[in-house]
């Protein structure tokens, strides 16, 4: 079934392979290796061959490291240089501040690190090559030629706060909700505390997530790739590989990828949503429901735009087997339960379409929050029960129960599989044999504990004040709760993604825990679930940028000041692009009047805000209520990790070992609004290239891969923003709106059952489903 093995621990391994062990190594050789020098090969699963070979070679036992990144350091290259800071400095002003302006946009452009790691490389060189080469104070202007350490740390103070801060949107809330306006200085503390507290946490799970070589972290292998490939970096992993060099391959496949994107991103539009079914029966709502791409399952729809395959992040990035757990979890989930669920009429789905992140009221109209507020915009309960109870599309309210199954399973599967691990990097600072890039990067100083603990403390301050100096009704204690709660998770979550390339979300369990215990508190509620969640994420975010530094041999501690400094500018500029636009952009966040600037995301947080901080969970999950069956799924959750143990212990060598339930449950997470238009083609690519051809053609795919999937990312990335700017941001979109924006392959999609979110039962007017009575 997959081609990486997971034993008892978690670890993966390489299966075996004859590019893997070259040595000709003979039993009594590993028998001594193992004895001398690899206490972790106990494992009954790890290719000893291959990873002995590896070690034999000095480098990683693992292919998909091997074939990414160096096997090589030189601690004299220059890094943390004038040239360095200043682009760095640069991109975490410009990125973070474009992403914030058209965060409050429909639809919205993100700008990634990826643009600022390709259009810094032209600029590093162009610096090197026209600079005078003079120092000023013992700073040089001019350090020589453009290195791939400078590199990496430019790209990493880019993309470490280029997406909008987490707690800017409850500046937006507070403002446009209930009308909340505190100061700038409120502003910035609670962003600052909810974006660099997680850095302190991430601090002390780097020897858990950084140190151990089978915490791969699959993505920052892609980013290696891209560096090594424009810096032309030669190393074991690739052999002696033929055809064309990494550099001409990432170039071609780059401008194809920028060329076609233009085709399904602005020509031909239903390219990218093909719900070919559809457009044959666009009234039938069965058929759109089940095969539609809007607010349908898109079974059997395909895609051709790559940015639809990648929006749950890069197939050749992923290993095959976690690839293989979350389809297993779509199919069965998303592909029978949802159905039976939906057709069944069990939660009322069929007076609702069957996949939006909506929510609806008991006539099937968007729900109307301003219905059960009092003029002090607190919950009332009387008008609550006059109004109606809150709906939620088929697939919404599963992928409610999948979150709860996560959590549980996550803490299960940790328990039973890494328990070992875990205990003993408790003990000692690794567990496994330092491979080749910890031994390179153990010449460097490390980050000092007191620096994360001055991190730490000072954040919790700013936390501190920002919650007692305002009025925000979040009590001191239930702010500890938070990172408590972060805490725990970041080391079972974290070693899943490191090797799974999924993350668990807490968001859910965040907003359940605080719905129950502080009910009619919305502002409470949406700083519990930022500290809660966001610091776990932000941590994992630390983690995985330092795994990136300790692949590219970056010292840890310009890593730690290059992070903690681009995440306090880019924040800072965030607010500042913010709260110009709230007073220069005229009706922003009214979606009657503001036309494109009309905030989708913080209307979805504020009705958030409103669904599990004014109304609360008790009258949704609680028993008697409509969705209280979605809470079973946390002791299914809990249960089912213990099958796969016992599978593994039963039958080792099976293909059950493979199974992962927190990837199963968590993997489907963005359903809604991803769905088999997202899934299905990203697990196909997935297996074509992380099975099949990893499998025959082990070379190509060792040289090629990962170069491969950051072309096309970069790609589609520079695409999309050439075509925003060039052709749909200027005359406000009107360029060609009789001629490309109108023609049929930009509406096909568009006019069908699914596009409307036709529901199966259409009520007549002034008529209801649901319960009789709610409270």
């Amino acid at each position: 079934m997959s081609d990486l093995v997971v034993d008892a621990d978690g670890k993966q391994s390489p299966p075996p392979s004859p590019h893997d062990n070259e040595k000709g190594l003979t039993a009594a050789e590993i028998d001594a290796l193992e004895a001398a020098a690899l206490p972790e090969f106990d494992d009954p699963n790890l290719d000893k061959e291959a990873a002995i070979a590896g070690l034999l070679e000095d480098d990683s036992p693992y292919p998909e490291v091997r074939s990414a990144v160096a096997n090589t350091d030189d601690p004299t290259i220059p890094v943390a240089t004038l040239r360095a800071w200043t682009l760095g400095l640069f991109w975490a002003i410009i990125i973070p501040g474009l992403n914030q302006f058209f965060f409050f946009r429909y639809p919205a452009v993100t700008v990634t690190s990826i643009v600022a790691q390709l259009l810094t490389f032209p600029l590093g060189r162009a610096w090197a090559r026209v600079l005078p080469n003079i120092s000023l104070f013992g700073i040089h202007l001019n350090p020589g030629p453009f290195t791939i350490k400078e590199h990496v740390l430019i790209t990493i103070m880019a993309g470490v706060g280029a997406g909008s801060a987490y707690a800017t949107d409850i500046v937006a809330v507070q403002r446009f909700f209930y009308n909340q306006i505190f100061n700038f200085g409120y502003q910035w503390m609670i962003v600052m505390s909810t974006q660099l507290i997680g850095f302190s946490i991430g601090g002390i799970a780097r020897r858990f997530l950084v140190q151990p070589p089978s915490m791969i972290w699959p993505y920052n292998l892609v980013t290696c790739a891209l560096f090594n490939t424009l810096h032309a970096q030669q190393y074991a992993g690739v052999g002696s590989r033929g055809g064309y060099s990494r550099e001409k391959f990432f170039y071609l496949a780059f401008a194809c990828s920028a060329t076609w994107y233009l085709v399904p991103g602005y020509l031909f539009t239903g390219l990218s949503f093909f719900g070919w079914a559809c457009w044959i029966r666009p009234n039938n709502v069965v058929v759109n429901q089940l095969f539609g791409v809007n607010t349908g399952l898109a079974m059997g729809s395909i895609t051709f735009d790559w940015s639809q395959i990648t929006y749950i992040g890069s197939p050749l990035a992923t290993p095959w087997w976690a690839e293989a757990n979350i389809a297993v979890g779509f199919v069965f989930f998303f592909w029978f339960l949802t159905p039976v669920i939906h057709f069944t009429n069990t939660l009322y789905g069929k007076y609702l379409p069957i996949s939006t992140s909506g929510s609806f009221d008991n006539t099937g109209a968007a729900y109307d929050v301003s219905k059960i507020l009092n003029d002090q915009l607190e919950f009332d309960e009387e008008k609550y029960k006059a109004y109606s109870p809150l709906f939620l599309s088929t697939t919404f309210a599963i992928s409610y129960g999948l979150s709860f199954a996560s959590i549980t399973a996550t803490i299960t599967h940790a328990f039973l599989f890494f328990r070992k691990q875990i205990w003993t990097q408790s003990r000692r600072a690794m567990h496994e044999q330092p491979d080749i890039h910890a031994r390179l990067m153990s010449v460097y100083p490390q980050v000092p504990e007191w620096w994360y603990a001055i991190i730490f403390v000072t954040m919790f301050v700013f936390g501190i004040v920002a919650i007692e100096v305002w009025d925000t009704k979040f009590p001191v204690q239930f702010f500890i709760l938070a990172l408590v709660i972060a805490f725990v998770y970041i080391i079972p979550i974290g070693m899943i993604q490191a090797i799974t390339n999924q993350q668990v979300g807490l968001n859910v369990i965040t907003e359940l825990i605080i719905g129950y215990a502080l009910p009619g508190r919305p502002i409470a509620m949406m700083m519990f679930k930022t500290w809660g969640y966001i610091t776990m994420a932000q941590a994992l975010t630390f983690t995985s940028d330092f795994k990136l530094g300790h692949y590219m041999k970056i010292p840890p501690r310009q890593m730690f000041l290059s992070q903690v400094i681009a995440t306090v500018l880019a924040g800072t500029v965030q607010l500042g692009v913010q709260s110009w636009m709230f007073t220069n952009v005229k009706n922003i966040c009214n979606k009657e009047l503001a036309e494109n600037f009309w905030c989708p995301s913080t209307q979805v947080f504020g009705t958030a805000s409103i669904i599990w901080g004014v109304i609360g969970p008790a009258r949704q999950f609680s028993k008697g209520q409509v969705y209280y069956p979605l809470t079973f799924f946390f002791l299914i959750g809990f249960l089912c990790p213990f099958i796969s143990w016992l599978c593994t212990l039963r039958w080792p060598n099976s293909w059950l070992r493979y199974l992962n339930f927190p990837v199963i449950f968590s993997g489907t997470g963005l359903i809604p609004p991803a769905n088999s238009n997202n899934y299905a083609p990203w697990v196909i690519v997935g297996f074509v290239f992380q099975y099949v051809i990893r499998r025959r053609h082990f070379a190509w795919w060792t040289k090629y891969n990962y170069v491969l999937s950051a072309a096309l990312d970069s790609g589609v990335a520079v695409s999309a923003v050439l075509i925003f700017f060039i052709l749909q941001f200027p005359m406000d979109g009107n360029i060609g709106l009789h001629t490309i924006q109108s023609w049929w392959g930009n509406t096909v999609w568009l006019n069908t059952a699914d596009a409307a979110g036709t529901p199966l039962i259409q009520l007549a007017v002034n008529a209801t489903f649901g319960p009789a009575t709610w409270s």
